[in-house]
């Protein structure tokens, strides 16, 4: 993925996250901003109940003084007096469809149906199953209900007499009109079309904001992974050089060794491991003298358990970066070999980690396919001739098959790919595996 890719994919995610967001803060802010408007509509319904139970309350005080004297049904006449000179003063904003009056005592002493009312059953039933009682203080108590879709409110609010004590108690349900209603809702839909539309208005203010300093920070990670992967293929290529007269047997390597394992299956992760393990895998040279490593000839004992140290100074170097951690595997036990009879540990089978044992036969094809200065190069055939007799021994089997369904069109894309050449196809590759893997953290 380039650079211009990379920063696209940035800004799209930073689009929808930043819309994501807006519109879920939107949801929940308007939720609650809904809620709201149902609590100060309740507030109102409250409120009109209350002032119509009071204009009534008013009516009655001089009665309530002599509540004593009042057989049942003793207020009915006066109920239904100040209904019926009510008219239609409340009816614009609702009304009382049922109310029962008692004293403290529990005595009826009036009720109210509108007979009119569609719901007025399930009114009924409602207020019987709430089984209203006097509040233990306060002069009036409030269930909220919807019946057949509708809001309601009932009510129980105490009358008083003259001196102020409550005589008697009024439980009520008041219908809001549908006109009143509507205004309600309207409130409420406004009230969440205003918070919703403000949350979104300040996403696209945060939009460019955002994005730019986004831009500013993955263009800084940009230059940091592309300085990453630039000093491993150096320090990689630079170790190469030294072992030899070219860098190139470093980026066919770890060519070959990516492909390997894409047929093997491996995902982005482990194949970001074995770049790094491929690129490094004789950085421990660095730390072996010259006379054994630059030695023309056949190593004797000594030289040879000096060469092998390169594997534990490959390691010490790798394990100051946290970076490079991941290159432990292939670094620690390239020369491990399937029997057991490698080194440094002498780990057998899947004792030794999947990318060295890919590196093994990857590393191993392209030594044989190349020319060296004190060698030429072998053959195709000749080469896998010699892998197949490692097979058990050296190699993976499971993994030399996968290889050589592969190795002919390898041999003949990279084969003896010098130089540039080199290193430019094997930087497209680590370009596409790790931007792939930074523009994921963006997702």
């Amino acid at each position: 993925m380039s650079s211009a890719n990379f920063r696209s994919v940035v800004r799209r995610s930073i689009a929808v996250r930043v819309g994501a967001t807006a519109v879920l803060l939107g949801a929940v802010f308007a939720g609650i901003a809904a809620i709201s408007e149902r609590g100060r509509m309740q507030e109102g319904v409250i409120a009109l109940a209350r002032a119509e139970t009071a204009r009534w309350n008013v009516a009655i005080r001089d009665q309530l003084d002599q509540i004593a004297s009042l057989g049942a049904g003793g207020l009915q006449e006066s109920l239904d007096d100040f209904v019926a000179a009510r008219g239609d003063r409340t009816l614009e904003q609702g009304r009382f469809v049922y109310v029962r009056v008692r004293d403290i005592d529990g005595r009826q002493l009036a009720e109210l149906e509108d007979a009119g009312f569609a719901n007025l059953e399930k009114v009924r039933k409602a207020v019987e199953d709430a089984g209203f009682h006097p509040p233990e203080s306060g002069h009036h108590r409030v269930i909220s209900a919807r019946l057949g879709g509708q809001p309601y409110v009932a009510v129980q609010i105490g009358l008083t007499d003259s001196s102020g004590e409550i005589r008697a108690w009024m439980e009520g349900v008041f219908a809001l009109s549908d006109a009143e209603q509507a205004r309600l809702q309207a409130n409420v839909w406004r009230a969440v079309l205003h918070v919703f539309v403000g949350i979104l208005v300040t996403g696209l203010i945060l939009y460019p904001v955002v994005s730019r300093l986004l831009d500013r920070l993955s263009g800084l990670a940009d230059r940091l992974l592309d300085a990453n992967l630039e000093t491993i293929q150096v320090l990689g290529g630079a170790i190469a050089k030294r072992d030899s007269d070219t860098d190139a047997h470093n980026y066919r390597v770890t060519v070959y060794s990516i492909r390997l394992a894409e047929a093997t299956g491996l995902d982005d992760t482990q194949i970001q491991a074995l770049i790094k393990g491929a690129l490094l895998h004789d950085v421990g040279k660095l730390g072996i003298r010259d006379n054994v490593l630059l030695k023309p000839g056949r190593l004797d004992e000594a030289e040879f358990e000096v060469m092998k140290t390169h594997v534990q100074h490959g390691l010490d170097i790798t394990g100051r970066a946290h970076w490079l951690a991941e290159a432990h595997d292939v670094v620690g036990a390239h020369h491990e070999k399937y029997s057991g009879g490698g080194y440094p540990a002498g780990l057998a089978r899947e004792e030794i980690p999947l990318n060295a044992r890919i590196f093994a036969i990857a590393d191993v094809f392209d030594a044989l396919t190349s020319r060296r200065p004190y060698k030429k190069s072998m053959s195709f055939e000749e080469t896998m001739r010699i892998l197949e007799e490692g097979r058990g021994e050296h190699f993976d089997p499971r993994l030399l098959d996968l290889f050589i369904g592969i190795a002919r069109e390898l041999y003949d894309l990279f084969g003896g790919m010098e130089g540039d050449e080199a290193r430019k196809e094997l930087g497209s590759i680590m370009q596409h595996y790790f931007r792939r893997d930074t523009a994921a953290l963006m997702r």
